[in-house]
Order: C-alpha cells, then structure tokens, then sequence
C-alpha cells in the first residue's frame, strides 16, 4: 500500500479546525500531521512536518493564510495547497491562486468534494469549483488601483471620513477626494458604502 497523504490543517477557529481534522482522519489514505492555528505557526509547522497537502485557510488575524502559503512557497516551491475560506471574492481568490494554492474551497463544501480536492492536488492537479469558476469569470481582470488607493480604500473600510483619510496619509483632503473618485469609478460602484463592501466581499481589503 502506498503511504497515506499527509496533511497540514491550518485554520485559526478552533471548531472549524477539528471539523477538518475529523474529516480527513476517517479517510484510510489520509493523516494529519499537524495543526496551525495562525499563519505564522503554519509556516513553522510546515517547515518542521512537510506535508503532502495544506488546508488553508485564507482569513487569520496576524499573517493571513494568502501571505502564508506564499512564504512558504518561497523557500519550499513544491508545497501543495487547499485554499479554503467563509468568503468567494474573486480577488481573494486569484490573490490565493497566485500564492500558490492549487485549489480554493468555500468552507460550505461538502465532506467528499473536500476530500476528493486534497487528492487531486496531492496529485498535482488543480481544481475550481463551478460556483468559485464563475466568480471569477463574473469579475473579468481585477481592479487596478493603485498603491495609494488602496491605502484609502482601506482606510474607507475602516470606516474614516475623508479629513481623517488626509491627515492619517499626510495628504490634502482634495487630494483623498480625487482618490475616492477613482475608487468608485474602477469598482463601478456609487459610493463609498458600497465601495466598502465590494472591496470586503470581494477580497480586496480584508477588514481588521
């Protein structure tokens, strides 16, 4: 019999974690190795246990599941990855593509599609499912602000006027003005309520 596939579970709610881990343990072919509960101890964890497979989630406080599949990445290019989060954003999900994960999972899927995905990546292959597909075919290219926009639209989600936006960026109030209207214009939206909330559900800010 070949080994069993080796798994990295890393997801900073506890009852999401175990639900995982239970998951992947009644599998005959499958073990977990470890489990993280913050990105920074994924990496650690990874680099101790080099898995076959990581489940990752993308939403953790401190160092987000995005930036830590890419550090990983960075010295191990080989390692394997199931990005899995609450939300399907389409940039949350390209930025996860783009760190490396071979597959993006919402944390609704089903018991057999999340262990079918940890075998086809194990395998080398890649997987989407429709519904996440079609997000991203939905979006088209992702929006193109610039660095200074995105600190104010981050800033916007946080829910700060325009003087604070200034005074927290050492620019001229005028100068956020022009800022937010070529925010509203790139994520064709109305106003700064609704581009607080397609930048959150979208991915392109994730709240504190």
């Amino acid at each position: 019999m070949s080994a069993p596939i080796r798994v990295l579970i890393a997801e900073d709610h506890l009852i999401a974690r175990v639900g995982l881990a239970t998951i992947v343990q009644t599998q005959p072919d499958m073990v977990v190795v470890a489990e993280a509960s913050s990105g920074e101890e994924a990496i650690s964890l990874h680099a101790q246990h080099r898995p076959d497979v990581t489940l990752m989630d993308i939403r953790m406080p401190g160092l987000n599941g995005i930036a830590a599949m890419a550090a990983i990445r960075a010295r191990e290019p080989g390692a394997r990855f199931v990005a899995i989060s609450t939300y399907s954003g389409d940039e949350e999900i390209r930025q996860a593509l783009n760190a490396g994960a071979s597959a993006y999972l919402t944390k609704d899927v089903l018991d057999s599609d999340l262990i079918s995905t940890i075998r086809l990546v194990h395998a080398g292959r890649s997987y989407l499912p429709p519904a996440v597909a079609a997000v991203l075919a939905a979006h088209g290219s992702p929006p193109d602000l610039t660095p200074r926009e995105m600190d104010v639209l981050r800033l916007i989600v946080a829910g700060r006027s325009n003087r604070e936006i200034a005074q927290a960026l050492s620019i001229a109030e005028y100068t956020v003005k022009n800022h937010v209207k070529n925010i509203l214009s790139k994520l064709n939206v109305e106003d700064r309520t609704q581009a607080a909330t397609s930048a959150i559900q979208r991915g392109i800010v994730q709240p504190e």
